[in-house]
């Protein structure tokens, strides 16, 4: 039997606290894998002087698959972003985040189910910023063909692959006509290029587009964004659903691809117990996905599917963190996924 290696990057804050309670379900569903933990953010600037080692890049290059945690990042001042470094240096140029609703979850919005794909390497979102004289910044966005057809051609094709119908474009080529135009201009040229006829393709100015979510996500399926606009409506979307406690993510590349809990480290409840740890077991089982997508192995897609029938199961039976709107803390919502597991 096929064990596969796969690094686990607990992260900053609940990282290691939501870590350990995922890892523990995915050890009682028997998923065929073993971890090497390296670290990242400020736990790996603590022991190892970095916040991105390069033994766990050097990780990550030699088991090709990732799991990672929240890692801080200082707000306007100290180290750049830990996940902005990552994407870059393993080139891991899209990001996914699919968003739907959950069972035993009550928002205002009903029946989403919505990926969203965001250019991960370059645009403002990079953070190619230079103080010019003292009280006046510049902030640099760059945007290259090659990066737009890039993450256009995998849109259209993750499209395909799961059956999606329509991809939406948002933009603000009205204003940044150079850039923005020429991210347009890939996604037009590779539909036509790449034979997309039966994925519908449609265009809408960003601010437009915001407006229109919030009136009704359903009306979306997929949407393609460049580096800063994704970020921020990743965000937006996840509220549709419950908020980023319940939201997988993944970044890929060519090589390499690092799944994550896309909220954030909360230092303010870390050591509590209370961290909701659904997010990064979403994303292990977008991970188990991948391995059986490109590994061949169908028992990994096997244990994803019982892991997502399980904590489905815990959340319709009202088993839930204080986030959502339940009780239960980090290992507490573990053992109901695999107290179901077991059933």
């Amino acid at each position: 039997m096929t064990i596969h290696q796969i690094v686990l990057i607990p992260g900053d804050g609940i990282g290691p606290e939501v870590a350990t309670a995922v890892t523990r379900v995915l050890r009682f569903a028997e998923a065929p894998v073993e971890w090497e933990e390296q670290h990242a953010g400020v736990a790996a600037l603590d022991s190892l002087g970095e916040v991105l080692p390069e033994q766990t890049l050097d990780a990550v290059r030699e088991h090709r698959v990732a799991l990672k945690g929240p890692c801080t990042t200082p707000v306007g001042e100290g180290f750049t972003s830990v996940n902005v470094q990552l994407r870059k240096r393993l080139e891991l140029y899209v990001a996914v985040r699919p968003i739907r609703n959950l069972p035993g979850i009550a928002t205002r919005y009903e029946g989403v189910d919505l990926v969203v794909l965001r250019e991960n390497t370059e645009g403002l979102y990079s953070g190619i910023e230079n103080e010019v004289t003292a009280g006046v910044v510049t902030s640099l966005k760059v945007a290259t063909e090659h990066a737009s057809r890039r993450i256009a051609s995998w849109g259209f094709q993750y499209a395909r692959d799961r059956g999606r119908k329509k991809i939406t474009v948002m933009h603000k080529a009205n204003i940044m006509k150079l850039s923005d135009g020429m991210f347009l201009r890939c996604a037009r040229v590779i539909r036509e290029e790449g034979g997309y006829d039966d994925i519908e393709h449609e265009e809408m100015i960003i601010d437009a587009g915001c407006m229109k979510l919030v009136q009704d996500p359903t009306q979306f399926d997929v949407l393609l964004l460049e580096n800063l606009y994704g970020d921020v409506l990743s965000d937006l979307c996840a509220g549709f659903v419950g908020g980023l406690g319940v939201v997988p993510g993944a970044n890929i590349g060519n090589d390499y691809s690092v799944f994550e809990a896309v909220h954030g480290s909360a230092p303010n409840i870390a050591g509590k117990g209370i961290a909701n740890p659904l997010a990064l077991l979403m994303s292990a089982v977008m991970m188990l996905n991948h391995l059986a997508d490109t590994r061949g192995d169908a028992r990994c897609r096997e244990v994803g599917e019982r892991i997502k029938s399980a904590y489905n199961r815990a959340l319709t039976d009202g088993q839930k963190t204080r986030d959502v709107g339940g009780e239960l803390g980090t290992e507490e919502f573990a053992s109901a996924v695999i107290e179901r597991l077991g059933a």
